[in-house]
């Protein structure tokens, strides 16, 4: 059922022009991963948060109303009290405007602030994260690509070594255990193409999912994306650390949690708020009310409410301060391993060069002893797996160290 509803999807799918690069990939992406609107929406959402908390600077006005079709008066009259029925009508406004807090208002409104901030980087975040995510699929399309153009050669050259079995046997210069060893090959290698096959239809169709596009069956792939270097090495521990996205979030949950102690300290003490209104009553007699003052509120007791609070707000600033030096620790240690990585992939890399050319000369010399009896099936199909060895590992090679690139790109917030 789930192959069923990933084909209807990628039928769903506007399709991609052949030519396809790895910018084109990372722009639809980010224009269309539903991950991405997601999150643009939630920092819509803490704008919508900030504008709230902001409001309680403004006055507050309010606006009521009120009418009895029937209300029972008393009034005083030669000493007795009296009662008389009667509709009556009222309607005023009532204003209040904070004058003081205690920094409540403020602290609450820098931290919503740094909310704000807050849902913005978590957005660049995802973004940076999107594109290495992209990046990866789209070098290991390049990579089984590449891999399956290998595997169909390696498959050609095997099926020309039975079919000269085959003639050299009915010569009487091999025997019938040189073909069907190189039958037996033949069939190895078309299973190992078709394997190659699915790897690149897997990626390709998962990356056509992140897109929000199908991808054509002839799509063109820029193959230099797996030849990326890293140019600059010096300094990168402290890039990562200045500009991390993740990291900076850490410290910007400090300084909120921070405020939200702050703020919750400042509600023990209360607020001073200045209060008028105006109100028309059309009762038994028609007059007009008016008041104006300032008015002092103090939390006595809460049940101890307001003091937990306080006490978890502080414990958070603790835990998120924790939190950003286990973080930092966590980024110099991965950038230090993927330094190392790359070291290593720049070593291999040559090594598996060297590794195909020699395997490259050593397979020529024998297919020409071969013909001449001088060598065995045996050394003639070592020699092929050490050429196809040696090509699918310099693949793997160049697209394991683009990949820690990428990673360290992801890691210092890089988005293009």
């Amino acid at each position: 059922m789930k192959k069923i509803y990933l084909t209807l999807g990628l039928l769903a799918l506007p399709l991609v022009a052949e030519q396809l690069s790895l910018d084109e990939c990372i722009e639809k992406t980010l224009k269309n991963h539903p991950d991405i609107k997601t999150f643009e929406l939630k920092v819509k959402q803490s704008k919508s948060a900030y504008k709230s908390e902001f409001s309680a600077y403004l006055p507050q006005v309010n606006i009521s109303a009120n009418y009895n079709v029937v209300q029972t008066y008393v009034f005083p009259q030669n000493g007795e009290f009296h009662t008389v029925d009667d509709d009556g009508w009222s309607a005023g406004a009532y204003l209040k405007q904070k004058i003081y807090d205690f920094s409540l208002t403020s602290s609450k409104v820098e931290a919503s602030k740094l909310d704000e901030s807050i849902s913005n980087l978590s957005l660049q975040e995802l973004k940076a994260f999107m594109v290495y995510k992209v990046a990866s699929l789209y070098e290991l399309m390049v990579v089984e690509k590449e891999a399956v153009i290998v595997r169909q050669k390696d498959l050609e050259t095997k099926e020309a070594y039975y079919e000269q079995a085959v003639a050299l046997m009915q010569q009487g210069l091999k025997t019938q255990a040189d073909a069907s060893r190189f039958l037996s090959s033949v069939y190895i290698a078309k299973d190992n193409l078709q394997s190659a096959k699915t790897a690149y239809e897997k990626a390709k169709t998962t990356l056509a999912l992140y897109m929000g596009e199908k991808i054509d069956e002839n799509v063109t792939l820029d193959k230099s994306v797996l030849k990326t270097t890293l140019k600059n090495r010096k300094n990168i521990e402290q890039d990562v650390l200045a500009s991390n996205y993740a990291l900076t979030i850490t410290s910007e949950n400090i300084e909120k949690n921070i405020l939200l102690h702050k703020a919750k300290k400042a509600s023990h003490y209360g607020s001073i708020d200045a209060v008028a209104s105006y109100t028309h009553l059309d009762t038994l007699n028609s007059y007009d009310a008016k008041n104006a003052g300032i008015v002092l509120n103090i939390p006595l007791y809460s049940g101890g409410k307001i003091s937990a609070e306080a006490q978890k707000a502080k414990i958070s600033a603790q835990i998120a301060q924790q939190q950003y030096a286990s973080k930092e620790l966590e980024l110099k240690e991965k950038v230090s391993s993927l330094l190392l990585d790359i070291k290593q992939y720049d070593k291999t890399i040559e090594a598996k060069k060297a590794q195909l050319d020699a395997a490259e000369a050593t397979k020529a010399v024998l297919d020409g002893r071969y013909k001449e009896g001088l060598s065995t099936y045996i050394e003639v199909l070592d020699a092929t797996s050490m050429v196809l060895n040696a090509k699918l590992g310099l693949l793997q090679a160049y697209y394991l160290r683009s990949q820690a690139i990428h990673n360290i790109e992801y890691l210092k917030g890089k988005i293009q």
